[in-house]
């Protein structure tokens, strides 16, 4: 599980409900959990949203939102530092055995880019063919993670629009029973949690998650790119320190020495 995405929903929550608890506190009006659940809001704002947003997909899309929502919590990407390790293994038996040595390590490799890379290499394809089928697979790799993103981003949208709609019958329905006044402030009061709810989802779970999934297809498009300039370096032939060093430039300079092997590791120190 990414603990970091569900920390980050707890604490945002619990900002919102705490401050919710404190104001009524202060207020003197106490804690009245009830008031701020309404069943008409909460079928606009939310079942609305979901419309809304499904109105712009294929079949195929809709059935895969719980995956896309899956990611954002369970993120299982491959570590950048442990697939350089990885690609500089895998070019010292190049160096020393040739080529077809990496045909025992196709079965354990668990990274589908990274399995048919190495089968491109051990297949003795051209250099030029192995990066233009790899570049297209991250080419429609972005795309698709583009469109799961676009999907939650188009909820954080609808969702303050139907919240607005929400509020706005709320008060229609206030102003067309004003018989009794002492009911007015109630009356309002109700008509705008259609748009706490509408802002709360936006901005504290749609949108957050939509900035996640960017996050995520970010980084496995870095991971990809580490992996087929590896490979290509494996290819040409290059040292295993100038290949190691290469990839290293791809990430943060903290994650360099996790990144770097032990032979790398003891020659910088040497120097």
């Amino acid at each position: 599980m990414d603990i970091i995405t569900t920390l980050g929903l707890v604490i945002a929550w619990a900002s919102l409900i705490g401050s919710v608890v404190i104001e009524g506190i202060e207020g003197g009006s106490g804690v009245n959990v009830s008031m701020f659940v309404k069943m008409g809001p909460i079928l606009l704002v939310f079942g609305g949203t979901f419309g809304a947003a499904m109105i712009g997909l294929t079949k195929e899309e809709v059935m895969a939102i719980p995956s896309h929502i899956k990611k954002a919590f369970f993120n299982s990407g491959a570590n950048c530092p442990d697939i350089i390790k990885m690609l500089v293994n895998f070019s010292r038996q190049v160096r020393r055995d040739g080529l077809l040595v990496l045909e025992k390590q196709t079965k354990s490799i668990t990274n589908e880019f990274m399995r048919k890379g190495v089968q491109l290499l051990v297949d003795g394809v051209d250099m030029n063919h192995i990066r233009l089928i790899m570049e297209t697979d991250i080419i429609f790799l972005k795309q698709r993670h583009a469109e799961s993103q676009d999907f939650f981003s188009k909820l954080g949208g609808f969702s303050p629009t139907l919240g607005i709609i929400g509020t706005v019958m709320g008060l229609v329905n206030m102003l067309s029973n004003l018989s009794d006044p002492s009911t007015m402030g109630p009356a309002i009061a109700s008509a705008f949690i259609a748009t706490l709810y509408g802002v709360s989802m936006a901005n504290l779970v749609y949108l957050p998650i939509a900035n996640k999934l960017k996050k995520i297809s970010a980084n496995e498009v870095i991971e990809r790119r580490i992996m087929l300039e590896g490979l290509l370096s494996i290819q040409a032939g290059d040292n295993p320190r100038i290949i190691e060093e290469r990839l290293l430039s791809f990430i943060a300079p903290k994650q360099r020495d996790e990144g770097r092997s032990k032979k790398g590791a003891a020659a910088k120190e040497a120097k």
